[in-house]
């Protein structure tokens, strides 16, 4: 067992009938989809079985600070004192979008068109009816039933969450004064429900239901998605096109700890609720070899898994940024002898 482990860490093939290594992770749910994919593909080519829970981005920035996991996973970037405390490195992934789902008689996909504004003030239960006077002004012709508004959202501490109630944050000053932007907050009306699936499923049995979900729960699950207004004033629709116009204006360069900000950016095609999803991996690890696998199974996904993200509806990292995150897997995670471990 010690020499198939010696050569994994090394790099090399591992044969039809060996027995694939386990990595074990755990935490945002946004990703899930297509780390579930990218495992499943990662145990045919290189040897690696991916054992990864949904548990929230709480869960999983508080498992791999305890180390019970090899590898945390977090939509909310974990903050700099917190990540030199816990002697981790952070690196992205994807970039995904989240997206606002509805459950409404007589309204057609990508119908419905909310500002960020009409969204904070749902949320703070200030528009309760769905024929409210300024959804109506917004959406001349579509017909609104006199219905009760019930909002979802995240009940678990929730990178989604951090995404969307940033956003809320940067669209309305009252929502950032309070509730504000964290992975839980104390939301002033609704309904909680744990996970995107959870959100999902509740909005889906909910007449008058609306939540936000990351992309992929919305298309596998063919949930009614809506319309948002961007930061330059259009009305945009979650599309991939729009995703990767809000992805493409991000300042990789200056982001500290890669925790790049792609909140309502600028571009009138962009999509404004796009994030990257992040990765906490131990720079002391317990176990060398687990971590190298750890590198080694990104390092496959950067190399073979754009296809897979892509047909999930995530957006891959640029190449520029995946080099760099690869000089970081080298300079900063070391074995007990202070060497490199991959």
């Amino acid at each position: 067992m010690k020499i198939a482990l010696t050569a994994l860490a090394l790099g090399l093939a591992v044969s039809a009938g060996a027995q694939a290594q386990q990595i074990t992770g755990a935490g945002a749910t946004f990703p899930a989809p297509v780390y579930t994919k990218w495992g499943e593909a990662a145990k045919a080519a290189v040897g690696l079985e991916l054992n990864y829970q949904a548990i929230g981005s709480g869960g999983g920035q508080n498992q791999i600070l305890q180390r019970t996991v090899d590898f945390g996973a977090s939509d909310a970037p974990m903050s700099a004192e917190k990540l030199e405390t816990g002697k981790l490195l952070q690196f992205p992934t994807v970039m995904g979008a989240v997206v606002i789902i509805v459950n409404l008689p007589d309204v057609a996909m990508n119908q419905l068109k909310i500002s960020g504004e009409m969204l904070a003030e749902i949320y703070a239960g200030k528009i309760t009816k769905w024929n409210d006077p300024k959804i109506v002004e917004m959406n001349k012709g579509v017909k609104l039933p006199n219905l009760a508004i019930a909002p979802v959202y995240r009940a678990d501490g929730s990178g989604t969450t951090f995404v969307y109630t940033s956003y809320l944050s940067a669209v309305s000053p009252e929502w950032k004064a309070g509730p504000g932007a964290a992975t839980s907050v104390k939301w002033p009306a609704g309904a909680g429900a744990k996970g995107n699936d959870g959100v999902s499923a509740t909005v889906h049995n909910t007449k008058g239901g609306i939540g936000y979900v990351e992309n992929a729960f919305a298309t596998q699950n063919k949930l009614t998605t809506i319309q948002l207004r961007n930061k330059a004033g259009h009305f945009v629709k979650p599309e991939m096109s729009a995703f990767i116009a809000a992805a493409s204006a991000g300042d990789w360069v200056n982001a500290k700890n890669f925790a790049v900000d792609l909140i309502d950016r600028d571009g009138a095609t962009s999509w404004p609720i796009v994030s990257a999803t992040f990765i906490e991996l131990p720079k002391d690890p317990k176990d060398p070899v687990r971590s190298a696998n750890v590198i080694k199974f990104f390092d496959w996904a950067y190399k073979n898994g754009a296809a897979l993200a892509s047909g999930l509806e995530y957006i891959p990292l640029p190449e520029a940024v995946q080099t760099v995150v690869r000089a970081a897997w080298h300079s900063q995670v070391m074995s007990p002898d202070g060497k490199p471990i991959y």
